[in-house]
């Protein structure tokens, strides 16, 4: 599959750049969106000769039905989102190996990769304005911090390195397929997201030019901890070294209970913050009614207050939730990342600061 060129030059600085003018939109669900089109077992598996069931591997449907993950990427571009993300939340060989179809890691993200770009060049042909894409990685259903057996707390299903080794098997395939940036997100294990940002480092050490990293968070308690135990400025703390372009929350309890969070971390992080939240919280059939007005209100009153630079929508969302959010956002400010101070931040499961 050939792989369209209109990659920014310097996707940092012109992300950078746009910011500094306005709010920007992010995208909406991709898994709300695909459920909505009721798929049968037949789009999932196409003629991939799979031997396992494929209905529920999402990511798959950039092989067997690209016009599907092009539709949703194409509404959401309509909706005025300025990044978009791939389709590849599953996109490793972990996550794969449940449908085992983890030989077509490289496949299927090149393929996510090339509908985000033809899809993102074809708007920016059209209006001439700028618009970036995502690559999306996501936590694995591994973890590196904690052991899945209670009677043995060292255990681990994998290693830093064979984890850092799968999320560099993902980040080359997207960046080959010509995202501009890594999303690095969902992150519930802070050692997880380390891993993955460690394998983009290298990549852009070996190809000798910057990949820069989006890095967020979700949490997984109302205190404000993501499930290793990090405070979202310690988890500022442990990542703030990889210099991402953007830091943030997505996913976790919807927009009202994200509020104080996103008001922390806007308050300490000196990147972009890009916060995407759940529509609202799932109803007891697992489904969201959280109507596109609602969570656009409460994101706007993030804006409003000058916390964000960059809002979406998680779990629930859809192209109507995010034309919603663009109406509610024009026009307001957008925030201005405080200045970096040179000190000592570490983190254990809370900050510790050291003054220079």
């Amino acid at each position: 599959m050939s792989t369209p060129r209109e990659v920014h030059a310097d996707p940092r600085g012109a992300l950078q750049a746009l910011a500094a003018q306005r709010v920007l939109l992010f995208d909406g669900a991709f898994g709300t969106m695909i459920q909505n089109r009721k798929l049968t077992e037949a789009d999932y598996a196409g003629d991939l000769g799979l031997g396992h069931d494929q209905k529920g591997n999402n990511d798959i449907l950039a092989l067997t039905r690209p016009d599907v993950i092009d539709d949703i990427t194409r509404a959401y571009l309509a909706a005025g989102s300025d990044v978009v993300s791939t389709n590849t939340f599953s996109s490793n060989s972990i996550s794969q190996a449940d449908y085992g179809a983890e030989h077509l890691v490289r496949e299927v993200n090149l393929a996510a990769a090339n509908i985000a770009r033809a899809a993102v060049d074809d708007f920016i042909k059209a209006d001439g304005k700028p618009r970036f894409i995502a690559g999306a990685v996501g936590p694995t259903n591994k973890t590196l911090s904690l052991s899945p057996k209670v009677e043995d707390p060292g255990f681990r299903e994998v290693d830093y390195d064979g984890m850092k080794a799968v999320y560099r098997e993902q980040v080359e395939a997207l960046v080959d397929g010509g995202v501009d940036f890594i999303l690095v997100e969902t992150v519930f294990d802070t050692l997880n997201c380390k891993a993955a940002c460690h394998a983009v480092t290298e990549l852009a050490r070996t190809r000798g030019r910057d990949i820069p990293l989006m890095v967020s968070m979700t949490l997984t308690d109302l205190s404000g901890r993501n499930l290793s135990g990090h405070t979202v400025e310690a988890f500022w703390n442990a990542v703030r070294h990889t210099n991402p372009v953007t830091i943030g929350l997505n996913c976790s309890f919807g927009a009202e209970q994200l509020r104080p969070h996103v008001q922390h971390l806007s308050g300490v992080a000196d990147a972009l913050l890009m916060a995407y939240p759940n529509a609202g919280l799932p109803n007891e059939l697992g489904e969201y009614d959280e109507q596109p007005a609602t969570t656009a209100g409460l994101v706007s009153e993030w804006a409003q207050h000058g916390r964000v630079n960059i809002v979406g929508g998680c779990c629930g969302s859809t192209p109507e939730h995010i034309a919603a959010m663009a109406r509610a956002v024009d026009g307001l400010a957008p925030r201005v990342p405080p200045v970096k101070v040179q000190k000592m931040r570490l983190a254990g499961l809370e900050p510790f600061t050291i003054a220079a």
